[in-house]
């Protein structure tokens, strides 16, 4: 494979991940990690597949809170776009997948407390996401569909905070560049059975770039009741209201170099933007059986109003540039696990099921220059997905272990046309994804580990859209599948140095490709016949000095078309996947003092990478820098700590963003140059 020329690499990595010098003690900074989002809590060195992990202070400690980026940037294997057009949300690929995603996230399945924030359809969103209030977040690299479902290139699930023993309150506030505004406040404690936490935040920022103010008001709130010591039950109640995110829209080459700062004059003129406003409650219940078998039940409903104001009136096929879209989705999963012995050999065993159900009623009019016009599309799309699934993980020796697992999904698509054009229609979809992996720990630092699994994504319903009609589903476009190939070395020396690193090689089928129609002014998709996705993964965080950490990532990407022709029959057989640099490399140096003071720097290289499936059109790679530092004064019950950040520190020029095959050269959404934030958070413990 392609990627072995890069194989000096794990040499490298062997040689420095030598036994580190422990101190006198014995002692280490680096504890074991526990990842749930395997559904089978496990030690992260001993997983057969690439998972990688942030804590709260990685999360909260002195961030602006605008994105998941921020905190996970640390993690190999992930590329993130778009942090500063809300409109648009946050971008983010795992292997490639998620590329494709002019909005929302796509090839990855996102959790907040067992809650999913990806729809059934596959799309997913980090809006309701509250950074301020994160515990930790786990994710899941590759294809995990033999659990999750729809899922190619992996999973992120999100734990929320608990509340503490002592019942607190705290509150924070953060000014910076652009008219940035927040303020958060944060409450728990534990009364009783009852445990519980509760996050309030209103963001404002008028944006770096015209046209591109964004305000958000967050809760997000959980509560455990603890009926006895084996059973529990936990109630998240999120809702998000953001009545205002514009979009700049992408600019040419001439624009940029003209004002990087300047909305795409389409975008002003037809007002693009949009507003949301969405609830959700979710349920969980754990019950213990025995000392070796437990029970898992969720239920969660979601509501959620979307109106969004596209750069067109009307365009080529007749849809509206202004959406009016009312979604309700809701869904209950189950879990069973058992701990056993089978002869003198451990074995982990669990099954599941989730069903997840869907409704919108989707509306477009024309856009009359930010007002609506006449009504062009009103349809009822409908999509559930049904799936069982297991996993098992059966101790083969004391040093070695065996993880089997397989999901049946059944997806299934209702449109239901009332304009009486005839858009009425229904799809189909029905997979079964298996997977295998084994991970042997070699000695005590290091694990060897291997894993075949296979996964599918259908389309979206966005991604369903008619390309010849205002109405009705693309029946030409089917879903994604994948076959991955990984091995992989990981451990934790002495405390004081953890490593990692994957090698990996997948097959794609029918990968789902963005393109957009002249004059259409937004993206449709199609299939490419088959491509493949080869890379390195790698990660190193240690000790550097008493109260300094240092971690380093890099990946590299090699992912192509092997088979694919365009919608006017062009041959791209051979060219590079756009989206997805070659070259991503992330140092990261965190230094705290016993006294108070702390300070963190890292740095973000990324590599050039095409706009166009064409390879016409390629970036140019880019640096940025980011600082941040502050200091934590306790007195008492109270404790006050001010912060400083520095974004973009040596004031580099790039993109934030870049639209793929977008018409007309309007691929590039410059980022914001040097800017600052700081703040002040105030806790006191009852």
């Amino acid at each position: 494979m392609r990627y072995l020329k890069n194989t000096g690499l794990l040499f490298l990595l062997a040689n420095f991940s030598s036994p580190a010098t422990a101190d006198s003690s014995g002692g280490g900074v680096l504890e074991e990690v526990i990842v749930t989002a395997t559904r089978i809590p496990t030690d992260m060195v001993s997983l057969p597949f690439a998972v990688g992990s942030v804590g709260r202070e990685e999360i909260q400690r002195a961030r602006q809170q605008l994105g998941l980026d921020e905190a996970l940037a640390t993690v190999p294997g992930l590329f993130f776009q778009n942090r500063y057009n809300f409109a648009q949300d946050l971008r983010i690929a795992i292997r490639g997948f998620g590329a494709r995603a002019n909005f929302g996230i796509r090839g990855i399945r996102i959790f907040a407390d067992d809650i999913p924030l990806t729809l059934p359809d596959g799309q997913g969103s980090v809006d309701a996401i509250d950074l301020g209030s994160a515990e930790q977040v786990e994710v899941i690299r590759g294809p995990f569909s033999a659990v999750y479902g729809s899922a190619s290139g992996g999973v992120i699930n999100i734990r929320t905070e608990d509340g503490p023993d002592t019942p607190f309150i705290s509150g924070r506030v953060n000014l910076g560049s652009y008219d940035y505004r927040q303020a958060q406040f944060k409450a728990g404690g534990q009364s009783g059975k009852l445990n519980w936490l509760a996050n309030v935040s209103s963001t404002e920022l008028d944006g770096y770039r015209d046209h591109a103010r964004y305000e958000s008001s967050l809760l997000n709130s959980k509560f455990r009741y603890d009926f006895n010591e084996t059973a529990s039950l936990t109630v998240v109640v999120n809702a998000v209201d953001s009545p205002t995110a514009d979009d700049p829209g992408g600019l040419n080459a001439r624009e940029v170099a003209e004002d990087r700062r300047q909305a795409a004059p389409r975008n002003l003129l037809y007002n693009a933007g949009e507003a949301l406003d969405q609830q959700s409650l979710g349920l969980a219940f754990r019950k213990q059986i025995g000392a070796s078998q437990e029970l898992k039940l969720r239920n969660y409903y979601v509501h959620r109003q979307f109106n969004n104001l596209l750069p067109f009136d009307i365009n080529s096929n007749g849809q509206g540039g202004a959406v009016d879209l009312s979604r309700r989705f809701s869904g209950l999963g189950g879990s069973y696990s058992w701990d056993s012995e089978i002869g003198s050999h451990g074995n982990r065993l669990i099954m599941g099921f989730d069903y997840d159900a869907q409704r919108d009623h989707r509306k477009r009019f024309a856009n009359n220059q930010g007002t609506l016009g006449d009504l062009t599309t009103n349809q009822d799309e409908d999509v559930t997905t049904t799936g069982i699934y297991l996993q098992d993980v059966f101790e083969l020796t004391g040093s070695a272990s065996l993880t089997l697992g397989g999901r049946f999904d059944d997806v299934d698509y209702e449109v239901t046309d009332r304009t009486g054009e005839g858009g009425s229609g229904q799809r189909s979809f029905t997979e079964f994804n298996p997977m295998a992996g084994i991970n042997w720990a070699v000695r005590d630092a290091v694990n060897l580990y291997g894993n075949v699994s296979s996964s599918f994504d259908p389309p979206a319903t966005t991604e369903l859209a008619n390309p010849e009609a205002p109405t009705g589903f693309n029946q030409d476009l089917e879903s994604q599948t994948a076959t991955n190939y990984e091995i992989g070395v990981k451990g934790l020396v002495t405390g004081r140095l953890r490593y990692e690193l994957a090698l990996f090689h997948i097959d794609v089928k029918d990968e789902i490709v963005p393109f957009e129609l002249e004059g259409s002014g937004q993206s449709f998709f199609q299939n490419a016949g088959s491509s493949t996705h080869d890379g390195l993964e790698t990660a190193v965080s240690m000790e550097l000095a008493p109260g300094l950490m240092g971690s380093a990532t890099y990946t590299w990407s090699d992912f192509t078309f092997d088979e694919f022709r365009g919608v006017n029959d062009e041959v791209y057989d051979g060219n590079r996947i756009p989206g997805v640099p070659e070259h991503l490399f992330n140092l990261d140096l965190t230094w705290s003092h016993t006294s108070g003071f702390y300070a963190a720097w890292d740095l973000l290289y990324v590599g050039r990478f095409y706009a166009d499936n064409a390879n016409e059109v390629e970036t140019d790679a880019y640096l940025v820098s980011n600082l941040r530092s502050g200091y934590r004064w306790a007195s008492g019950d109270w404790l006050l700590e001010p912060f400083l950040g520095i974004n973009n520190l040596f004031d580099e020029e790039y993109f934030g963003n870049i639209r793929l095959n977008a018409s007309f050269g309007r691929y590039y959404e410059p980022a914001p140059e040097r800017n600052i934030y700081a703040g002040l958070s105030l806790h006191y413990g009852f």
